[in-house]
């Protein structure tokens, strides 16, 4: 049967992990707009490592304009380190534009593989904790579940703590993702329309 107590107790857990790590500096999340030209990954991430700020995450794919590429870099900081870093970046040829998403102020997703132990005894219990974080089994062997979620942060490391105990053999994680809730475009609308009720 699964154990909701242990679950809440996971859940705290998760939520004191997330305020403590690394002295309690806040994530932030940067959504880099570049130009699809060779070194341009290369630059972004000697930017980074050579002013010693932290890259947690890093994700690069195309848009729908195949002349420029998406990078979602999640990295740590007070206020004053943000800034520089988006400074930095903005001196860069090859990028285009960047995006400081705030709390609140966009979709984000992260995608994970794991591979589990899962004897017959197992097998049951996993399946059900799956079946409740809506995550896939994709995999089937004698004694291992491959198992694929997709979810925020927080519900990705949830997932994880319940999992750890029945020994969790292999992980990839593709980083996060993220867009805003509304594009500019958008925003600027419905700023005018409450504008002009008054």
């Amino acid at each position: 049967m699964f154990d909701w107590l242990h679950f809440a107790a996971d859940r705290n857990i998760a939520r004191q992990r997330a305020l403590t790590y690394k002295g309690g500096l806040m994530r932030h999340t940067i959504s880099v707009l570049v130009e699809n030209k060779f070194g341009v990954l290369a630059r972004i991430a000697e930017l980074f490592s050579g002013r010693g700020y932290n890259i947690d995450t890093l994700n690069v794919a195309p848009t729908l304009d195949a002349k420029l590429s998406r990078m979602t870099i999640v990295t740590r900081g007070d206020d004053a380190t943000l800034e520089q870093i988006i400074k930095q970046l903005n001196k860069l040829v090859n990028v285009v534009q960047i995006q400081d998403f705030r709390e609140g102020q966009y979709v984000d997703r992260e995608l994970i593989l794991l591979k589990v132990k899962a004897d017959s005894k197992a097998r049951s219990e996993i399946m059900q904790i799956c079946d409740i974080f809506r995550a896939k089994i994709v995999d089937v062997q004698q004694r291992e579940l491959s198992i694929e979620i997709t979810g925020t942060e927080d519900k990705l490391e949830k997932f994880l703590q319940l999992m750890d105990p029945f020994g969790i053999v292999d992980i990839t994680r593709t980083g996060k993702v993220a867009m805003p809730r509304q594009t500019k475009t958008a925003a600027a609308s419905e700023a005018m329309g409450v504008r002009s009720q008054h």
